[in-house]
């Protein structure tokens, strides 16, 4: 460490360290600290690095990403090619052997590989002040509601039905072009920011006010997609993204979403439930279509569950049924788009799929998500909870 670092550089290294571990203990032991940091701190980066990647065109935190993964490969690659051989130079020269010939372009060569580990170094450093900044404080806030608590079957089916029938009707209003797929005549990232803001003055929502950076697509989607990501929040430059190759009914609900990420609504069932109202609030039939789309298979699958746990599976004929557009609207992607995925992308779609499952199961039960990427579905304990007061 001493060789590897100046004393002043390891000193500052180690602050920072202690503040990420200060900080971290200090938002799972206290909710307030977490709440006010996300409504007085967070509004700084925003309106400050934020709008400075909010300039460029491209999704700034995507190229981070690949940037990383480069970075990664040329350690590995050298910690398995360099350190042997300079191992067994220092053994060399600890007993007096003469360095071999070339030995000064190899000095040179170290001097750079040592660089390169301690911006390596530095990189690790800042990348975990960074989220746990922008993102790991966000996770120990607040709930914004009981999620989890009771509600009969009857208001469960009333959620549904409104629902269903939402569905029905906004997938008539919908303008098609000739192979029957919507079309949208506007600038729908605009549109998402107003709806944002509109749902903080109808909710009466601060934390959802003030500075939104416009959604940006993702430059490799067809690699989202094999993840079956429909967007990204990345806390390292504040910026939302979504998956362009999804079916367009999928853009309105995701680009919600992930602003809401921007706010400090980390919980994917919170930003689920701010993305519905937010989209069936807009007054845009797409943006509202989209809403109602998004959350019917969640409602779906919890009645068609506790029906059957109680033995009471036959009333669901008894509902309102969802017509054949609504199942043919409420897609991924299409099967044009996944043949183009597929000979776009070098990488196997089913191993990307479970390396990305693994992950995000990994990242949310590590932040404190007990239930891992079950947890999305509770949005519908957040709709029942949001009708429930409003009778």
């Amino acid at each position: 460490m001493r060789r590897f670092f100046s004393k002043k550089r390891r000193i500052v290294m180690i602050l920072i360290w202690a503040a990420i571990l200060a900080l971290r203990t200090t938002a799972w032991l206290c909710a307030p600290f977490c709440d006010w940091y996300v409504a007085h701190v967070l509004p700084i980066w925003l309106n400050t690095y934020g709008r400075l990647s909010g300039l460029f065109p491209v999704s700034i935190g995507e190229w981070m990403l690949y940037l990383a993964a480069l970075l990664v490969f040329i350690a590995l690659v050298l910690w398995m090619v360099w350190l042997p051989a300079h191992m067994v130079k220092r053994r060399k020269n600890s007993v007096g052997k003469p360095e071999a010939a070339g030995g000064k372009a190899r000095s040179r060569f170290d001097t750079a590989v040592l660089r390169f580990y301690q911006s390596a170094a530095w990189i690790v450093t800042i990348v975990c002040l960074i989220m746990t900044l922008n993102c790991l404080i966000f996770y120990h806030c607040t709930p914004l509601r009981d999620k989890d608590a009771q509600y009969d079957l009857e208001e469960l089916i009333a959620l549904r039905e409104r629902i269903v029938t939402n569905c029905n009707r906004l997938s008539e209003c919908m303008t098609r072009d000739s192979r029957g797929e919507i079309v949208y005549d506007g600038d729908m990232k605009e549109k998402a920011v107003q709806s944002m803001h509109a749902l903080a003055e109808r909710e009466g929502m601060p934390r959802l006010e003030g500075y939104y950076s416009r959604p940006k697509p993702l430059y490799a989607s067809w690699f989202f997609c094999q993840q079956h990501m429909c967007g990204y929040y990345f806390p390292f430059s504040l910026e939302a993204n979504y998956n362009d190759m999804m079916y367009i009914m999928n853009f309105p609900y995701t680009m919600c979403h992930e602003l809401s990420h921007l706010k400090g609504y980390i919980y994917e069932d919170e930003a689920n439930y701010l993305a519905y109202l937010a989209c069936v609030g807009s007054g845009d039939e797409v943006f509202e279509y989209s809403g109602y789309l998004n959350v019917l298979y969640y409602v779906e699958n919890d009645l068609t569950d506790a029906l059957t746990q109680r033995g009471e599976m036959e009333r669901y004929a008894l509902l309102t049924p969802v017509k054949e557009q609504v199942y043919i609207d409420n897609v991924y992607v299409t099967s044009e788009q996944w043949e183009r995925v597929q000979e776009q992308s070098p990488l196997d779609t089913q191993f990307v799929s479970d390396v990305t499952d693994s992950f995000l199961e990994a990242n949310l039960t590590m932040n404190g998500v007990s239930d891992g990427v079950v947890s999305y579905s509770r949005v519908v304990g957040l709709l029942l909870s949001y009708y429930h007061e409003a009778g």
